[in-house]
């Protein structure tokens, strides 16, 4: 099911860095009340904070039905798909998400002792206060120091899993005129998938095909790594068959990252240029990236013009996501460069 696009909340002054507004986050925490007057201000501090109809809890113990949803989240791919929830860990990362206006929060978990940031006072999901146990528990950590905040957010509207039963309908809605396609082929690490997909999103890429054999781009360490990418950009699960079907129906030019060196038996490998790059301008790619371990999968190689990054000394390749930014942003959509050229 497609979800509406949340309002994004007013934001608080420019001159504060994310890291700012954590310090200043955790410097309100609420002191123990010393007398019943001082206890009735906080009360009604924190309840100015809420808005009508949001509700606000207290969970204290690991066993609770709410905290084993979140843990299911966390490490159920399968879970956080039927339930069209996943979890994000974190101050910061909620801040940029929530700004970005991509994404709605269902709740909102906090410390004890914590105050709701300003930039969330508008949200309309419950807000939770857990303890220290329970906040560990949820993600994951031992230390609760970089885990004040955690937040069930929905499924954003831009993913579609080919697998379902609607898959191929939502597709032509996410994609229907699309320049450049980063397609990843085994990606494992979620920290390399959720860069790439920061990588494509900040290079004006339509979207990212993920083949079978990657990791979920929202597991939670997907998610830290793409910083809200992953809820803006369309993503799309499916395999070669859904893959070859699109690009041969969009007419797009297939290309692959491949090392130098041609160890898998393949040859004419092109090296990525500013020529080559220029003379792809106005055409419709696909960009498929291998595994860290295993490299391009067969297929790939099979159907795609194979395209190395030159490199001088020993080095035989480079890490997939310092590989994909220089590809993204060496083959970046014609209208991007155009309009870096103007403002320059």
């Amino acid at each position: 099911m497609l979800l509406a696009r949340a309002p994004p909340p007013p934001l608080l002054s420019p001159s504060k860095s994310p890291a700012q507004r954590v310090r200043a986050f955790c410097r309100r925490r609420l002191a123990a009340p010393s007398t019943a007057a001082h206890a009735s201000t906080v009360a009604s501090s924190e309840a100015s904070s809420f808005r009508a109809g949001q509700k606000r809890k207290q969970v204290a113990s690991v066993a609770n039905p709410l905290v084993k949803h979140c843990v299911k989240l966390r490490d159920s791919a399968a879970y956080r798909r039927s339930c069209g929830r996943l979890l994000l860990v974190g101050l910061v990362p909620i801040l940029e998400v929530w700004r970005s206006g991509f994404a709605a929060i269902d709740c909102l978990l906090l410390l004890d002792g914590l105050a709701v940031p300003e930039e969330l006072h508008e949200l309309c999901g419950d807000v939770v206060y857990v303890s220290a146990t329970v906040m560990k528990k949820i993600s994951g950590m031992q230390s609760v120091d970089s885990t004040e905040a955690i937040a069930v957010m929905h499924m954003p509207k831009y993913f579609c899993d080919l697998n379902g039963d609607d898959g191929g309908a939502a597709l032509d809605g996410l994609l229907h005129s699309p320049r450049r396609i980063l397609v990843l082929d085994g990606i494992q690490d979620p920290g390399n998938l959720g860069t790439l997909i920061r990588s494509a999103c900040a290079f004006k890429w339509d979207g990212v095909f993920l083949l079978p054999s990657c990791c979920d781009p929202f597991n939670e360490k997907a998610l830290r790594a793409a910083r809200g990418a992953s809820l803006q950009l369309p993503i799309v699960s499916g395999n070669w068959y859904d893959l070859r079907a699109f690009m041969t129906e969009r007419g797009m030019k297939m290309l692959a990252g491949h090392p130098e060196s041609n160890s898998d038996g393949s040859d004419g490998t092109q090296t990525l240029s500013k020529e080559l790059a220029d003379s792809l301008m106005n055409e419709s790619l696909c960009l498929v990236l291998g595994s860290e371990g295993n490299g391009l999968s067969e297929e790939t190689v099979q159907a795609c013009e194979l395209v190395s990054i030159p490199m001088e000394g020993i080095f035989e390749s480079l890490n997939v996501s310092v590989a994909g930014g220089i590809f993204l942003f060496m083959l970046r959509p014609k209208q991007q460069i155009y309009s870096r050229t103007l403002t320059s």
